[in-house]
């Protein structure tokens, strides 16, 4: 049987019949006879290389200069957060801290700025107690009276021994005041309460407060080498 030597017959049958649609035509062979451009692929992805760096620079310059802009016309980022106290002036911002701690900065910053009277979350508990902080305050330490110099509260102890010591002024007209029938001469009796009653909230809260420092006195005394700790 005839053979071409170049193997341009290959897709022929043994009786000479035409070749199938996908085999050679117009004397091509049907397959890349040329290497490939390895130049102009090289060339091809360093251009697309240096593109990406150009846009990358382009977009980094370009943010830099809109920063800039908006820090010169707004200021800073935390200038709300300095306006409210939160953060100090011209500090480096410090690292993000979590959730549940900047909300509760923020529940700070919006009870200290947000007007009363405020609405009650825990029924007043914390209110009540509170004001009774400040009456102890007011009851067991010596202060002064703003607006009037020269005034000083006493404590509430000091005021009924001066009581005791020197009595309370009387009323003549009182005192010589005619009975009538069916009176009885007043008299001053003790009284069962001293009329002051602490929540239980307030109650838990100063023992656990005289709890930390029992334990606070106890851990002094111990690194002191004052008594052991137990």
């Amino acid at each position: 049987m005839p053979t071409n030597p170049d193997n341009h017959d290959l897709g022929k049958d043994s009786l000479g019949g035409t070749p199938p649609a996908s085999d050679t035509k117009d004397g091509s062979p049907g397959y890349e006879i040329s290497d490939v451009n390895v130049n102009g692929v090289v060339v091809f992805l360093g251009g697309l290389l240096g593109f990406v760096f150009v846009f990358f620079g382009f977009c980094f310059v370009m943010g830099r200069l809109i920063n800039h802009q908006l820090l010169t016309e707004y200021g800073p980022a935390t200038k709300w957060q300095v306006a409210a106290g939160i953060v100090p002036p011209e500090t480096k911002r410090q690292n993000l801290a979590s959730n549940p701690e900047m909300d509760q900065k923020e529940l700070q910053r919006m009870t200290t700025i947000f007007p009363t009277p405020r609405l009650d979350v825990d029924d007043g508990n914390q209110a009540t107690a509170d004001l009774h902080a400040r009456e102890d305050l007011f009851l067991d330490h010596y202060s002064t009276v703003d607006g009037q110099p020269g005034t000083v509260r006493i404590p509430i102890e000091r005021a009924m021994e001066l009581i005791v010591e020197r009595g309370l002024p009387v009323n003549p007209a009182a005192a010589k005041a005619t009975l009538l029938a069916g009176d009885e001469s007043p008299t001053v009796e003790a009284p069962l309460t001293t009329g002051f009653a602490r929540t239980g909230y307030e109650l838990d809260t100063i023992e656990a407060r005289e709890q930390r420092m029992n334990y606070s006195k106890a851990v002094q005394e111990n690194h002191a080498g004052l008594a052991p700790l137990k």
